[in-house]
């Protein structure tokens, strides 16, 4: 079996990776729409149905699951400017790790200053 050649930027390293979970949180963001939509269009056909689904969304479970969310389109957003520059700026690809350790740094920060707060208003200590 030929081993992978040196110097690409994926074959198992940090810009696979990275390719793989700016394609996952892509996919997340997309199905968190088409259910938002589904369930905002609810309030058209009964106002009370859309109350009720809405009511669903108010639980521990839910507040992870937004947590998730936030942390999915966070990602992706910091993550897709690094591949912007990547595939637009000459020294993008020679940069590529350093960007995403930069990616990294930048989702930690925020994901630190939004999760303490969001954890407290979904466990009830608002």
């Amino acid at each position: 079996m030929p081993s992978a050649p040196a110097g690409t930027l994926y074959r198992g390293r940090e810009g696979m990776w990275s390719w793989v979970a700016h394609r996952v949180t892509g996919v997340l963001i997309f199905f968190f729409l088409l259910v938002h939509v589904l369930d905002t269009s609810l309030v058209l056909v009964s106002p009370e149905s859309y109350n009720d689904v809405i009511g669903t969304y108010k639980n521990p479970i839910m507040g992870l699951g937004e947590a998730g969310l936030v942390a999915a389109v966070v990602l992706h957003a910091f993550n897709g400017i690094r591949i912007i520059l990547v595939d637009f700026w000459a020294k993008g690809a020679k940069y590529q790790r350093v960007m995403l350790w930069i990616v990294i740094g930048l989702f930690v920060v925020t994901m630190a200053g939004f999760l303490p707060r969001h954890l407290m208003n979904v466990f009830g200590a608002h």
